[in-house]
């Protein structure tokens, strides 16, 4: 059984198998809290489930189905009870197997048909007509399939509320000490597409990196490092490498945006070819995220792609863009206008090389990680206002246990969306706003974190002013953001310049800014009905 790391269970099955209720008890057993899909959708749309399918079709119901589960699915410690079709789309059964133990509640069709009743088939409008038996069998039949790829199968024919609530709570006990990752294994596993690759957290794992590359590398590595990472820890990677018996050499790139260039990546492909390279070759990126971002867009592109690992070397890179496979370099018309996707095999992130950070980048790193806690991890971000002062005092243990969290969220939810054409939008939280802040000041008046905290000041005002956002959050994030040390306004900036460049956001839909804003802890929301003199306003007082 592949090493996973659930943190919530989710129940699966047809009608009237038992998922509410027995999820209830067994969520009472456990001390989790429940959800129920259905619920959520029924009480958000403000309709019932067979009223959603009358006027609006079963694909805005699947729609608004696959937004209650993904949001229940961020929290930890919970039971969720989803509809019986929700197994249909690709995307939610990814992303319950990434959180969650799966267990499928079974029962016959005609033990379903006798428990539904003829009093309840209006609620449940796919079982609507004359041959109910018949409907069942027939959807039973086809979900078949979806449904065994549960964890663990109860057949609920015969038992009580109470007995399958204590068989769920037996599966738990049982799967979820086998579903750990070892000690020494990947902290978390991104699947996107094909490809699953592990991310590594820890202090002193860079002396793993060749141990690690060659359980798959078979012909010889290259890495690109920037100046201050390849004098730092450029011959600790090349012995790595060496001692593992796989061929190495460093090249050193210039630190700084400005290596982000398509004439720097020509001088590196020349170099590469003059090293006569090869497709089943590795290239490791050693540095921050200007490195990871060039490295990565060379591998995707040399002989149309060759294999690529992650070694970051800032807090930002580590909880950021060394996973995800986004890979690019700029023009001058703007940032990150060429690039590709293309995945890591494997990312390497050694917290003991964040103490030569200086201080101010150590502490803008910071940023995505609080950003990760907001939108999907509550039990992080208490973690985060417990231990502020022994993370930035640099404590290991603590930092690879909070600095895995973070990486583990945006593995998360880069194996859900890889493509950011959903749900990875969430971590564009703070960004509308930090962008455009970053644009004004040439780039050079804020660091990257840095605007982005003062865009989740921007964008939790703008929630709580239209009503998404509770003030106590907003209160709580800014407290968090100012302990660590971090800006919540930018008064040195021009308001007009903000404006422009918040027009040409990427996230701009129908010349309509889209806002990921907080409806809670762990809970995002996409909204693009936000008014412009709203977000005007906002934006007035953090500059101002």
């Amino acid at each position: 059984m592949a090493a996973r790391n659930p943190r919530n269970i989710v129940l699966t099955g047809f009608s009237t198998t038992g998922k509410s209720t027995a999820g209830k008890l067994a969520a009472d057993r456990l001390g989790f809290s429940f959800v129920d899909t259905d619920t959520v959708v029924e009480s958000r749309a403000g309709r019932r489930i067979a009223d959603i399918f009358a006027q609006d079709g079963e694909e805005r119901f699947r729609e608004l189905e696959s937004e209650a589960l993904l949001e229940a699915l961020a929290g930890d410690g919970r039971v969720i009870a989803t509809g019986g079709g929700a197994i249909l789309r690709a995307a939610n059964r990814a992303a319950m197997r990434q959180r969650a133990l799966v267990i499928c509640l079974e029962a016959t069709p005609e033990t379903i048909v006798a428990r539904l009743g003829r009093n309840q088939q209006e609620v449940r409008p796919l079982l609507a007509g004359d041959d109910p038996a018949g409907r069942v069998a027939d959807l039973k039949r086809e979900r078949a399939p979806l449904y065994t790829e549960a964890d663990w199968i109860v057949q609920t024919d015969h038992l009580t509320s109470d007995e399958v609530a204590a068989e769920i709570v037996r599966a738990w006990k049982v799967l979820r000490p086998r579903l750990e990752p070892p000690a020494d294994g990947p902290r978390a596993t991104v699947t996107a597409g094909a490809v699953t690759y592990p991310i590594y957290v820890g202090a002193g794992v860079l002396s793993r990196l060749g141990a690690l590359v060659r359980e798959w590398a078979t012909g010889a590595v290259w890495i690109l490092a920037d100046a201050r990472a390849a004098e730092l820890y450029g011959e600790r990677a090349v012995a790595s490498l060496r001692d593992a018996g796989l061929p190495a050499a460093l090249r050193v790139i210039p630190s700084g945006e400005a290596s982000k260039d398509l004439a720097v990546a020509a001088e590196l492909y020349r170099w590469l070819a003059a090293q006569r390279a090869e497709r089943r070759d590795t290239i490791v990126a050693l540095g921050g995220g200007v490195t990871g971002d060039l490295a990565g867009f060379i591998a995707a592109t040399y002989l149309r792609g060759i294999g690529l690992v992650q070694v970051p070397t800032t807090l930002l890179a580590m909880t950021d863009s060394a996973i995800g496979g986004k890979t690019g370099v700029n023009l001058p018309e703007g940032k990150n206008l060429v690039g590709a996707f293309h995945q890591p095999r494997l990312v390497l992130a050694d917290v003991e090389l964040l103490r030569t950070l200086p201080e101010r980048e150590f502490r803008a790193g910071w940023a995505e990680t609080i950003k990760h806690a907001l939108i999907r991890d509550p039990g992080l971000l208490d973690l985060l206002e417990t231990h502020v002062d022994a993370l930035l005092g640099h404590n290991t243990d603590l930092l690879a246990e909070v600095i895995g969290r973070s990486m583990a969220v945006k593995a998360d939810v880069v194996s859900i969306d890889e493509r950011e054409d959903g749900l990875r939008m969430i971590l564009n939280y703070g960004h509308t706003g930090g962008h455009a802040l970053e644009a004004a000041g040439n780039y050079t008046t804020l660091l990257h974190g840095e605007a982005v905290t003062i865009g989740m000041a921007v964008a939790a005002a703008v929630g709580v002013a239209h009503g998404v956002t509770p003030p106590e959050l907003r209160a709580r994030q800014n407290t968090l953001i100012e302990r660590f040390g971090l800006p919540l306004r930018a008064p040195s900036l021009s308001f007009d310049r903000v404006l422009s460049a918040l027009a040409l956001d990427k996230k701009v839909r129908g010349k309509r800014n889209r806002w990921i804003l907080l409806e809670a802890a762990g809970q995002p929301t996409i909204r693009d009905d936000v008014p412009s003199e709203l977000v005007e306003r906002t934006l007035r007082e953090v500059i101002a």
